[in-house]
């Protein structure tokens, strides 16, 4: 490979008209991402509104509310954000050693940056914030965010296809989601769906951990029949991401991973069953909610996030409660009692979310500049 040598003049020369370019604003960057996002928030909300589903309910669906039980869903709110948040540490543990004050602080600025942001955006914003340099990369902090993300949506599929299996349901189901032209088969269809791609997922970073040259090789040799280019690419990107995993190769640190993952979803959960029953959602007995249905619940949503675009999740969010519910209870308790609770569900988890990260960004002023900073640099431009 032969380098090509410049003058001082002439680097000077570019290095001038590259910095006369005026670089891109984020809205011009990402202008397609953005007009796709409200495209598909407009459309969500108004598929909602025509199947008689409001954003907005009736005074008279919040008829059956138990109100204490918001103040003791915010409490399983806060555990569970901070589980969430600070177990990364695990998982960075194995490249440096991060304060868990600081993990806290950027994870839930972060969190607030993928809820707020279109097209999960926000997700570099962690990893742009955690960097140290000479001690942490963008690109290793990157991979644990990717492993977290790996196992966490293996934890929820595998919850939520024990759930569809275990859990009755009605009988015979409704033949669509209340409110919503989708089939419940299908919905039903896509947690096994997501089992399956969140395991291949998991097992394509394992092999490319624990078998690095043996997967680059098998990469190379199926995409390089494509494009030798783009093997290379693919194989890159695998290798960087499954340096996410180190963590796993420390007993501790997985331990503790686990544990930590374990308790924020099980958080997570309770609160919803908490909230669901502190709303009224009863069956046509008049038996309330259980946990494995709250389960369902969790699972349905986290199909539906997964639906890249709304910024807050406004549509997505509704639809997988919506589409949770009318697997198990009564059409009038879903348009009724289900209203008041996706609505309670949703702003609640909307407001901490954006509360926590305003706690540190207020105490931390530099933090917004480096916020925008991240927005500016480290999303690719679509």
């Amino acid at each position: 490979m032969t380098v090509e040598s410049r003058s001082p003049s002439e680097s000077r020369s570019s290095e001038s008209s590259t910095s006369l370019e005026p670089p891109q604003g984020f809205f011009r960057r990402h202008a397609t991402k953005l007009v796709a996002s409200a495209v598909i928030t407009a459309s969500l909300l108004f598929t909602l509104q025509k199947g008689g589903l409001k954003l907005l309910p009736d005074s008279g669906n919040f008829a059956h509310v138990r109100w204490w039980t918001l103040g003791a869903y915010f409490v399983t709110l806060v555990v569970m954000t901070y589980f969430r948040a600070v177990r990364w540490r695990f998982l960075l543990r194995s490249i440096a050693t991060v304060p868990r004050k600081r993990v806290l602080a950027v994870s839930w600025i972060g969190f607030a940056a993928i809820l707020l942001m279109p097209f999960r955006l926000g997700e570099f914003v962690r990893p742009f914030l955690i960097r140290e340099k000479g001690k942490l990369s963008m690109t290793a902090a990157t991979g644990t965010v990717v492993a977290e993300r790996v196992v966490d949506g293996l934890y929820l599929s595998i919850i939520l296809a024990i759930a569809l299996i275990l859990v009755p349901h009605l009988v015979p189901l409704p033949a669509t989601v209340v409110g919503l032209p989708v089939s419940v088969s299908a919905v039903r269809h896509s947690g096994f769906v997501m089992l399956g791609v969140f395991t291949i997922a998991f097992i394509v970073i394992g092999v490319y951990y624990f078998a690095r040259a043996w997967a680059r090789r098998l990469t190379l040799a199926v995409f390089g029949l494509v494009s030798k280019k783009l093997g290379e690419k693919l194989a890159g990107i695998a290798e960087k991401l499954a340096d996410g995993l180190h963590a796993f190769g420390r007993a501790r640190d997985a331990f503790g991973f686990l544990w930590e993952t374990t308790i924020y979803w099980f958080a997570n959960v309770g609160g919803m069953w908490l909230l669901a029953w502190g709303c009224g959602i009863v069956h046509g007995d008049g038996t309330a909610i259980t946990f494995g249905e709250a389960c369902a619940l969790m699972g349905m949503l986290g199909v539906t996030v997964l639906i890249p675009g709304p910024p807050g999740l406004l549509g997505v969010f509704q639809a997988g409660i919506y589409a949770g519910m009318t697997m198990y209870f009564p059409t009038n308790v879903v348009i009724e009692q289900g209203a008041a609770y996706v609505f309670l569900l949703y702003m609640i988890q909307l407001v901490w979310t954006v509360v926590a990260a305003l706690i540190f960004l207020v105490g931390h002023p530099g933090a917004l500049k480096e916020l925008s900073t991240s927005a500016e640099e480290t999303v690719p431009a679509g």
